[in-house]
């Protein structure tokens, strides 16, 4: 799956992660005081984003869970469902 810098935006704005531009964007999904997920992605506008598998394994998604949230089918609850089934809450 391809992901571009707008749908990457999207998905950290909607699973409330927090971020922060330094060279590349930065963010992290704080949950109870703890930081259970982080990732980042350089600043390229318009076009497919490198390291995309990196990016979804940073995430703790699998290709499927990844397009559902790109599509707004996958929400911040059924994220945190996820983390939870998967051990990493």
């Amino acid at each position: 799956m391809t992901i571009k810098a707008r749908e990457f935006d999207l998905i950290v704005t909607k699973f409330q992660f927090k971020t922060r531009k330094s060279g590349d964007q930065l963010a992290w999904l704080e949950h109870e005081g703890k930081v259970v997920a982080r990732t980042r992605h350089s600043n390229i506008k318009g076009r497919d984003l490198p390291f995309q598998d990196a990016i979804r394994q940073q995430l703790h998604l699998n290709e499927t869970e990844l397009r559902q949230a790109a599509s707004c089918k996958l929400g911040f609850e059924e994220y945190i469902a996820i983390l939870k089934r998967k051990g990493f809450l």
